[in-house]
Parts: C-alpha cells; sequence; structure tokens
C-alpha cells in the first residue's frame, strides 16, 4: 500500500472512473466490508507513477492480494503472468453472479465466482 498523498481530485476521479466499484473484481464499495482503496496498478517501486492513468480504485481484498507485484508464477503451469491490468484489460463479467434477482439492479449484492480446478 504507498502512502504517497493522492489529491482529493485524482481520488474522485479514479473512483467515478471505476463506477463506485472495484476495478479488478467488480464488488461495490457500498456492500463491502471494508472500505475501497485508490491503488496503483503498476507499484511506486517499479516505477508507476501517481497519476490518474495508473490508479485504480480497489476492494480491500484485491489491493492485498495484489500488492506491489506485476505479476506471479501460475502454480499449474509454473509460467510467470502478469497480474490482470484494468487500464489495458477488460474484465469477464461472468465471474460475478447476482445474489438475488429480486435486489434492485443499483443495489445488487454480488458473490465472486472462483474457479478452482480440483478434479
Amino acid at each position: 500500500m504507498s502512502i504517497t498523498y493522492i489529491p482529493a481530485a485524482v481520488r474522485r476521479l479514479v473512483v467515478e472512473r471505476a463506477g463506485n466499484r472495484c476495478e479488478y473484481c467488480l464488488l461495490p464499495a457500498d456492500v463491502a466490508f471494508f472500505p475501497h482503496e485508490v491503488d496503483h496498478v503498476i507499484a511506486e517501486k517499479h516505477g508507476g507513477k501517481t497519476e490518474a492513468d495508473n490508479l485504480a480504485f480497489s476492494c480491500w481484498r484485491c489491493n492485498r492480494h495484489k500488492g506491489s507485484d506485476l505479476g506471479s508464477f501460475d502454480p499449474q503451469t509454473q509460467n510467470f503472468s502478469l497480474l490482470f491490468n484494468p487500464r489495458t484489460q477488460a474484465l469477464v463479467s461472468t465471474h460475478l453472479q447476482p445474489l438475488s434477482k429480486r435486489v434492485s439492479s443499483d443495489k445488487k449484492s454480488f458473490a465472486i465466482c472462483l474457479s478452482s480446478s480440483t478434479s
């Protein structure tokens, strides 16, 4: 997590651009247990700048799992893979499923469905 000051106007721009949802998992900020954070997509220690194009609105869990890394080793293939970059890649929306179809669309709760390859 960065200790660099991010101006309030830049924070607002990042939150509005994200639609008040985590840019990694799409969890709405108003239903999250912990507050969302403005995150450096490319960490400062890797040369990332504190500019809107390098900032993402992130839920607590996604920000902690990502950390300051740029990538990780795939446990199945042992190949190095870059982590998801919300500025340059599109998230596949099929990873989210509404918990209730009776809730109005602007207040839906979502479950993050993680697939595991245990077969």
